[in-house]
């Protein structure tokens, strides 16, 4: 069985982290959502999430797909803990997923990995130029290599079908995209 893990903190935007959670769990994925300091996480629109597992528990296990929503401070907060860049950029090393949504490319990917450097990549309108070495490409979900971004809670469906895909093949993909009616 695939895994996958969410990171959330403090606020992250919750349709970002949630829509993800939901979809790879119909998809037979079997998804952890972690906490990055705690099980209770205050999201962005006040909404408080329990996670599964806190991040000093899980660092050092090895997702198929590690998925990083959006959401202010939430992403400045992934950003700023040395275990959560560490953790991303090993499984980048590995060649395992490395999706994220909205701010999350600009200010997790880019702004604490340096990974999207000469990458095609997506993200929230106006963070774009937090990525000057990177291909930007407006589209509402973008796919380079392992690396997997998304522009927005809009998007977050498209984005977790797209990490569907990715682990599970275009028929699982698309048989989630049909039981939510995606499209």
């Amino acid at each position: 069985m695939k895994k996958a893990c969410v990171l959330i903190a403090d606020g992250s935007e919750e349709i970002e982290a949630l829509t993800p959670v939901d979809y790879l769990r119909r998809a037979g994925i079997e998804v952890t959502l972690v906490g990055l300091r705690g099980f209770q996480v205050k999201g962005a629109r006040g909404i408080v999430i329990t996670a599964n597992a806190v991040l000093e528990s899980v660092c050092d296990i090895l997702f198929d797909a590690l998925i990083i929503p959006g959401g202010m401070p939430g992403a400045s907060n992934i950003a700023a803990s040395a275990k959560a860049v560490e953790m991303i950029k090993r499984h980048y090393r590995e060649g395992k997923i490395v999706a994220a949504i909205c701010a999350g490319p600009a200010v997790v990917l880019q702004g604490a990995c340096g990974l999207l450097d000469g990458k095609r990549f997506t993200a929230f309108p106006g963070t774009e130029s937090q990525v000057p070495r990177g291909i930007f490409v407006p589209d509402r979900v973008v796919r380079d290599g392992t690396i997997i971004t998304s522009r927005g809670p809009g998007t977050a469906g498209e984005f977790a079908v797209s990490i569907i895909e990715c682990l599970s093949g275009r028929q699982a993909a698309q048989s989630v995209a049909e039981a939510v009616l995606l499209h």
